[in-house]
């Protein structure tokens, strides 16, 4: 007999003030553009920056998709002064990668101590981070706003409430009059915890930014895709957007895309089988291969990205001024 099944009462969540928390990551040590920093290199890293120029010079886009940890490495400079200078036209993240970004831009200060904090259960209960955000993606969805677009909105709204919209990707992107996409997954993300969690509005306005990056990725044929450091959500969003970009009649097959990311797969061209395990690693089969199997060309950079991106940075804008 079909019995309904019981739900958590998520009003009764106690949520504590952000003001309390210390931050592993603050605007006060993220890089600076000019720190000196450790050169990466290799083939891989040559092939992407004449991919990168080329997609410059023709007007092909260049689409990024990056995870929280790029965010967390204090590189949103890098992001920022990348999309500045033409070098990427777009961004993406996930769900983590725009709380990141919103904390700093209206605290300073970003990425709590999770090993102590889920022991008492106060791990991402946050009063300002959730009650803020979810009032902006209810709010945006609301007037027809996907995500990204909901959380510049309402930071350009209450401006006052962000000192630090300078360092913010979400909000120097839309102020360039290009884009930040957020994809997220149900119960992922610290601020679903909070009471005020409009769930319509987190799926939909995903759904909305979802539309805007498959549309960006419409643009890349002579350009490029970069997925650095997401394994699982980057990988799968992109996957499925350029499947509909071919369904439509946008074959986009004359494309470099990137993985950035510290998981060593040796010769990642080679055939893996269900046997190995880098089989189930998504973005060596879903950014590198696949993607490029009827042309293109598919890249592996292999390190951290506190040497990769300001690398890759001062090879496409620093070096060619």
């Amino acid at each position: 007999m079909f019995k309904k099944p019981e739900r958590m009462d998520f009003s009764k969540t106690k949520c504590f003030s952000v003001k309390d928390r210390h931050n592993l990551v603050r605007i006060d040590n993220m890089a600076r553009l000019d720190a000196p920093y450790t050169e990466f290199k290799g083939k891989e890293m040559d092939l992407l920056v004449e991919a990168l120029l080329r997609a410059k010079e023709s007007g092909a886009a260049v689409t990024c998709f990056f995870g929280a940890h790029v965010i967390k490495c204090g590189l949103s400079r890098y992001v920022i002064a990348m999309l500045e200078n033409g070098i990427i036209d777009s961004v993406a993240s996930n769900g983590a990668g725009s709380i990141h970004d919103f904390e700093l831009a209206y605290l300073g200060g970003t990425s709590e101590d999770v090993p102590t904090a889920i022991e008492d259960g106060s791990f991402g209960m946050w009063e300002e981070t959730g009650a803020y955000m979810n009032e902006a993606i209810s709010s945006g969805f609301g007037k027809g706003m996907g995500y990204g677009e909901s959380l510049y909105a309402y930071a350009k709204k209450n401006k006052s409430k962000f000192p630090h919209l300078d360092d913010c990707v979400f909000f120097r992107a839309f102020e360039m009059g290009k884009s930040a996409t957020y994809h997220i997954t149900m119960g992922t993300d610290i601020i679903h915890q909070h009471p005020k969690a409009d769930f319509a509005a987190l799926g939909g306005s995903s759904g909305i930014d979802y539309a805007v990056f498959t549309k960006n990725l419409s643009k890349i044929d002579g350009g490029a895709h970069l997925n650095v450091g997401s394994s699982v959500t980057g990988p799968e969003v992109f996957l499925k957007a350029l499947s509909i970009n071919r369904n439509q009649g946008n074959t986009l097959f004359k494309i470099t895309t990137a993985n950035f990311d510290i998981v060593p797969l040796g010769d990642y061209k080679s055939k893996v089988t269900y046997d190995d395990f880098e089989y189930y690693y998504r973005p060596r089969k879903n950014v590198i291969n696949r993607p490029t199997s009827q042309g293109g060309l598919g890249l592996y950079l292999e390190g951290k990205h506190e040497q990769t991106i300001p690398t890759l940075y001062n090879r496409t804008v620093v070096l060619k001024k």
